[in-house]
């Protein structure tokens, strides 16, 4: 196993960590692998975007609102 320092921990990280690792009996250095192993498995696993913003945004979504039709510009920009 790898050893892990974090130095310049904010006072009330430190202690809400301390306070956390209490609640669930165990050690601040197993609470803090914990919190790691959790976001770190959560990152692997997470969907593309789109279906991310679909999920966030669907309860506020409005089932009449529709696109504006798309058209072609009448004079495009000439890339050269």
């Amino acid at each position: 196993m790898a050893v892990l320092t974090i130095r310049n921990v904010d006072e009330a990280i430190k202690t809400a960590l301390r306070v956390q690792a209490a609640r669930e009996g165990v050690s601040m250095e197993e609470e803090a692998r914990r919190i790691l192993r959790d976001a770190l498995s959560r990152q692997e696993e997470q969907m593309p975007l789109g279906q991310r913003l679909l999920r966030r945004f669907s309860g506020t979504a409005s089932t009449d609102f529709a696109l504006p039709a798309r058209h072609t510009p009448r004079n495009p920009p000439a890339w050269d």
